[in-house]
């Protein structure tokens, strides 16, 4: 049986389609995203992430500034809602030109804290069933674990969600809710909340947190199990990416999940085994205390995990 992939009578964009950011340098981006096991590649001044096996790109990388900056964010619709979100956002007094950096085909909007939204119809890449584990099996004659000089690079599957910093969490979550039709998943006060896509996806395809300007924190990339989480932590380390937070396993969302701090400040995590809300569940969003919201095991939170460089500059 196929799931439901559209929420019926219900204006919503379906996937985060791909994310746009700059950074100061695109030769150390490529390294980076390369050694973390995504498909990197370069087209003139743009870098490019996709997952091995698909052609879909995930992420454009341009050269920028001194520091790493949130760009835009381009989110799916299906085809029978441009005209309605359309309307939906000229009534909302939203509409925008286009991003220098962008193009200008889809739907423009101003987004919280002023950052630049696309809306295009593509097809929905966000996932539409809970993705299956990947069972190890053991070789004959020897061990299943390998050497840990040689521990394989990791490649995740798809994009699962990105987290982005926002000055008023809240009214984040209410514009993007009322706009983009995105659903609380759950949230811990004023401090963090998650959403997700109403036509199916994972417990949140994009997360806000709280910070004095807007950014991008993290993108989290799914992989098969809890060893491909703890080995793509391992094979960063031996790469010389050895910041980062884990291994762990949260509370909302409940995914194990290994975070690699990256040149600027922010994050890549590998992610295993997040809750999925099918298109035709309500989920019952709650309201976490911090003290119990954010993981169920692993080590403690480093201080510069919610820092936001892109507005206070890297030590």
């Amino acid at each position: 049986m196929q799931p439901q992939t559209r929420r019926p009578n219900t204006l919503a964009v379906h996937s985060v389609d791909r994310f746009v950011f700059s950074v100061p340098n695109l030769d150390e981006a490529r390294r980076f995203y390369t050694a973390f096991g995504l498909d990197v590649q370069r087209s003139g001044a743009i870098v490019q992430l996709r997952t091995f096996g698909d052609d879909h790109v995930w992420a454009d990388i341009i050269a920028g500034g001194p520091k790493k900056r949130l760009e835009y964010l381009r989110f799916g619709i299906y085809a029978k809602d441009e005209a309605p979100f359309a309307a939906h956002v000229e009534r909302a007094g939203l509409n925008r030109a286009a991003h220098p950096l962008g193009n200008a085909g889809g739907l423009w909007l101003t987004g919280h804290d002023g950052l630049a939204l696309q809306l295009v119809v593509a097809p929905k890449v966000s996932p539409s069933m809970k993705s299956p584990p990947v069972i190890g099996t053991q070789a004959g004659n020897q061990g299943a674990a390998p050497s840990r000089s040689k521990t394989p690079r990791v490649h995740p599957r798809q994009l699962s969600h990105i987290l982005c910093f926002a000055t008023d969490v809240p009214a984040a979550a209410k514009l993007y809710g009322e706009v983009l039709g995105l659903r609380l998943s759950d949230h811990s006060g004023p401090g963090i909340a998650f959403m997700h896509g109403a036509h199916g996806s994972d417990h949140h395809l994009l997360a806000l947190a709280h910070a004095d300007g807007p950014g991008l924190h993290h993108s989290s990339w799914d992989v098969g199990s809890v060893n491909e989480v703890g080995a793509g932590a391992e094979f960063m380390k031996l790469q010389g990416y050895d910041r980062g937070w884990g291994v762990g396993r949260h509370v909302l969302g409940s995914n194990y999940f290994y975070y690699v701090r990256d040149p600027w400040g922010s994050y890549c995590e590998y992610s295993f085994d997040i809750d999925f809300i099918p298109a035709d569940m309500d989920w019952p969003a709650q309201d976490h205390p911090p003290e119990d919201s954010l993981y169920v095991w692993g080590p403690a939170l480093p201080e510069e995990f919610v820092v936001n460089y892109e507005a206070t500059p890297a030590a």
